[in-house]
């Protein structure tokens, strides 16, 4: 068993923390707001730390899971960031979506001080998080996925290592532009449906079966007939991997006409006050 930071325990780190816990590694914790992390610690016992540095101090692996690309700067490398208090051998895994650019930084910066480092966004949202079946998307060298494997088996279905640094990011973005695709194509499809006057239970049961099945229309096609989308994986979140997505895509030359389309769609959708609602509210721009 393994001594383990992990920094961020809301939504997705929350659940990914208590599965480490569960597997019964010794998991120190740290969020921005302390209550969270108190709140986690009375659950499922550990430690709750001052601050990054403490947290990362003399463990085997330091796990970060927060917002942004300045959150995952601030943690690992502003003051009181792990990355000082990380002894020589650790593993650093970082499952917060953000830019390729900040991935390979911090892999540059974790091999000068001598630790291993893995870019690993994941799939599959809060439920997977909770069921710990997430899938994992690596990027790294082949020394650092195997410090970092045996840790995330606790909470995942299945981890992928795809390149080098940077690799599991970019790999992440992939997972974006073609959920948003999908859900763009659900909604209309939906919307058509009841413009069309057809019961929508039997063509859900017809076509379900067949090549237009996803996981996007298993799982959301009845909530976004019954215009429910209070859960699941918020659009403002969606908005800012497109954001990444589109950012890389300007860099490496590749073309993303429906990726930028849906993004200003889920801008009218914010617009309408649909902020934290999940992807699936796209359709809430589609007249019944």
């Amino acid at each position: 068993m393994a001594k383990i930071a992990f920094i961020g325990v809301g939504v997705m780190g929350g659940p990914m923390a208590g599965h480490l816990a569960a597997a019964g590694h010794e998991v120190t914790v740290y969020n921005r707001t302390r209550a969270r992390a108190e709140a986690w610690v009375t659950r499922h016992g550990g430690a709750v730390a001052a601050t990054p540095a403490h947290a990362a101090t003399d463990r085997d692996a330091v796990i970060t899971c927060v917002g942004n690309d300045d959150d995952l700067a601030a943690v690992t490398l502003g003051s009181d960031g792990a990355f000082d208090a990380m002894r020589a051998g650790a593993v650093f895994i970082d499952h917060t979506t953000v830019s390729a650019d900040i991935a390979r930084r911090l892999a540059a910066e974790a091999e000068a001080r001598g630790l291993d480092a893995v870019d690993a966004p994941v799939s599959g949202g809060q439920a997977g998080a909770e069921n710990g079946k997430l899938s994992i998307m690596c990027g790294g060298t082949a020394a650092a996925m195997a410090a970092a494997e045996p840790v995330m088996s606790a909470y995942a279905a299945r981890i992928v290592h795809v390149g080098a640094a940077g690799a599991g990011q970019t790999t992440k973005m992939v997972n974006q532009i073609a959920i948003a695709g999908v859900l763009q194509g659900l909604a209309e499809a939906l919307r058509f449906a009841q413009k069309s006057g057809l019961d929508l239970d039997r063509v859900f049961e017809a076509v379900s079966g067949g090549a237009a099945q996803s996981w996007q229309m298993v799982n959301r096609w009845q909530s976004m007939a019954e215009d429910r989308f209070d859960f699941g994986f918020a659009i403002d979140w969606m908005r800012k991997d497109l954001g990444l997505a589109l950012d890389e895509a300007r860099r490496n030359g590749a073309t993303l006409p429906m990726t930028a389309m849906v993004d200003q769609f889920y801008a009218e959708v914010q617009a309408m006050g649909g902020n934290r609602q999940d992807t699936s509210a796209l359709v809430r721009r589609i007249a019944k």
